[in-house]
């Protein structure tokens, strides 16, 4: 029966051996090596750094017009960057703004504990006052529409008094009460204008009751 691996053992016998003549001697061998790398070296220096980075030290790749190839490959990997950074920072402040957006709305909304709606004919009168302890403070914001509004914030308790503010032709405020002493707080409020003014009062902070007298 035909055996391969006989076959195969003899076809191995009875090759020629190399002759140690013409193998390269341990010498040589360092001598290719060495020719290897410069040659590397050289085809690095000469094309490659040209091509790919526009640096030419040898001045070849400026002649074969590698360094120019080279530098167009640079400036539009620098603005490649560049758009993706700006992209990036346009996305994060957008994203920063609608977020800010709706932290606003939300706070918005939860800020004002009360908010206070009265319409004043011509010569008509109207107090708001907060009852507050001492030490408490409340903040506000009010708008007037239709015309201008005269106030006097004052408050009066425990057998004090005080003037906070006075405005005379006025559409808007803002600001802070700090009682010093326990009482009610706020405002007398007069139309002075010959129209209808009616005035949005929005209120937050320490106090207990709002007391509206029309």
């Amino acid at each position: 029966m035909f055996n391969i691996e006989k076959m195969r053992e003899a076809m191995m016998l009875n090759a020629e051996k190399p002759d140690p003549a013409l193998l390269p001697t341990p010498r040589q061998l360092r001598r290719s090596t060495i020719a290897a790398v410069i040659g590397a070296a050289v085809i690095g220096a000469g094309v490659y750094l040209p091509a790919e980075y526009g640096v030419d030290p040898t001045g070849v790749g400026n002649v074969l017009g590698l360094t120019e190839m080279g530098e167009i490959k640079q400036e539009l990997a620098r603005e490649a960057a560049e758009d993706a950074l700006i992209h990036g920072e346009q996305s994060s402040s957008l994203m920063d703004d609608i977020f800010g957006l709706f932290v606003g709305a939300a706070h918005a909304q939860e800020a004002w504990t009360n908010t206070v709606n009265f319409t004043l004919d011509p010569g008509a009168t109207a107090e708001i006052k907060l009852v507050m302890a001492a030490g408490d403070v409340a903040e506000y914001t009010w708008v007037a529409e239709g015309g201008r509004i005269n106030f006097d914030l004052h408050a009066h308790g425990d057998g004090q008094t005080i003037d906070y503010d006075r405005g005379r032709g006025a559409t808007e405020g803002a600001g802070s009460i700090e009682a010093p002493f326990p009482g009610e707080h706020g405002w007398f409020w007069r139309n002075r204008d010959d129209t209808a003014v009616t005035v949005t009062l929005q209120l937050r902070g320490s106090y207990s009751d709002i007391v509206e007298t029309y």
